[in-house]
């Protein structure tokens, strides 16, 4: 019995693991695979479900945005999109960034439009910056996010903070800078020596918005022929000073200041103090997005000159006014950005300038955008040009202004982008296109 036992053991057990091993085996062959399949399936479901998201924002970020929020479906056109993100930007009084971020819902989230920001250091590095901008646009996203089947893959996380307190700033809102930088660079028939510093204080709050700023340039350039060595060399120094108090949502108040000697235009030193109003036909909280600015400004300058004026002047004290309009507009079809400013002096109102400065950008239709940008002067107020003229060398090298009635200068242009909707993709290898291209 005990032998019979036993070989119903040795016998069975076998039988028994055989029939383990091709069921593991029928699973991996034939289950595994069809669940795989079933969860690429439903993967590939919810990311088509995804929120569909268009970009407006420069390339400096644009890249690592889709890199770091992956729950969403980018798109190169704005009319594909569920949700427009327009992200514009501003310094600030401490020398940093506020960003604007303005969310556009569109096709089933319209109606659901949203304003958040993020504001900047002046030390925080890129990297710092970024991550705010992407902190900032995930938690804009949530609302249009929450409507879809990736909700439930979606966590929300809160770091305490302690409790606010008052800020007690030792330097009062001021921020300094200090910068220099040379350049240097030459050929066997050319060289060139550029130098330039500045030391800039500001201060910035709510009512109050104060700048000043002092710089010194000096450029010397050598250019060697056959025949002959022509030598360039100009030096300026500028001060720039603006005291501005806010007047409530629509007007502001306040003085410019500047003096600067410069080469180029015969000027030693003339300075200018200028009381100014402004009027803001939008409230200033909306200047990212929208304005319409109307400047008026009356000043004095005592001016000397370097050399005898074309009207026989060695110095003169002048009375001058202008006024300008400025109106900026930030939409999801594009921007505009348009200056009107005329100024003359009282002395003798036909010494006047006009300047019309013109920034557009329009997206026509899908994948298309046209590019504009133009300004025009008109020049009669010239009183510096000196009376010996400038030489030839000084001409073809920029040194001397020259006598002109206007100037003027344009650009145009288009970009068409087709093919698909989806850039959810980032690549980095090889580097950017710009690889391809040659000097």
């Amino acid at each position: 019995m005990l032998a019979q036992l036993s070989g119903i053991r040795t016998t069975t057990t076998p039988n028994f693991l055989y029939f383990c091993i091709l069921l593991i085996i029928n699973y991996f062959i034939w289950i595994s695979p069809s669940y795989s399949q079933k969860s690429e399936n439903d993967l590939k479901d919810l990311q088509e479900s995804a929120t569909r998201i268009f970009l407006d924002v420069g390339r400096r970020h644009q890249e690592y945005i889709k890199t770091e929020i992956p729950f969403v479906n980018y798109v190169r056109d704005r009319k594909e999109a569920q949700v427009h993100i327009m992200i514009t930007e501003q310094r600030t009084g401490s020398g940093g960034e506020e960003q604007t971020l303005t969310f556009i819902g569109q096709q089933n989230f319209i109606g659901l439009d949203d304003t958040l920001k993020y504001v900047s250091k002046q030390m925080d590095t890129e990297e710092i910056i970024r991550q705010g901008i992407v902190r900032t646009i995930k938690m804009g996203l949530i609302r249009y996010v929450s409507k879809t089947p990736l909700a439930g893959d979606l966590s929300i996380n809160y770091r305490r903070r302690a409790n606010p307190n008052a800020v007690v700033d030792k330097w009062k809102y001021w921020v300094f800078n200090i910068n220099t930088n040379s350049r240097l660079n030459g050929e066997e028939s050319s060289k060139e020596l550029r130098l330039r510093g500045s030391v800039s204080a500001d201060r910035v709050t709510p009512d109050w918005k104060i700048s000043f700023d002092v710089s010194a340039d000096y450029d010397k350039e050598e250019y060697e022929s056959d025949e002959r060595t022509i030598s360039s060399f100009t030096r300026s120094q500028e001060f720039e000073g603006l005291i501005v108090k806010s007047r409530g949502e629509h007007w502001s108040a306040g003085i410019y200041g500047s003096a600067r000697s410069s080469i180029y235009s015969n000027t030693r030193f003339p300075w200018n103090i200028a009381p100014a109003i402004e009027y803001n036909v939008f409230p200033y909280s909306e200047s990212t997005r929208r304005e319409f600015r109307i400047l008026y400004k009356a000043g004095y300058t005592d001016i000397k000159y370097d050399e005898l004026t074309v009207y026989d002047k060695t110095s003169e004290k002048l009375f001058d006014e202008s006024l300008s309009g400025t109106f900026e507009i930030k939409e999801k079809w594009g921007s505009i950005r348009t200056t009107l400013e005329g100024s003359n002096y009282f002395h003798d109102f036909s010494k006047n300038q006009i300047e019309l400065f013109n920034d557009i950008n329009i997206r026509i239709i899908e994948g298309l955008s046209l590019d504009l940008f133009g300004s025009i002067s008109m020049i009669h107020d010239q009183l510096s040009l000196p009376k010996e003229g400038a030489t030839e060398d000084e001409m073809l090298l920029h040194q001397r202004q020259l006598a002109t009635q206007y100037d003027y200068f344009g650009s145009i242009g288009l970009r068409y982008t087709f093919g698909s909707i989806y850039s959810n993709v980032v690549n980095p290898r090889f580097g950017g296109r710009r690889r391809f291209r040659r000097n």
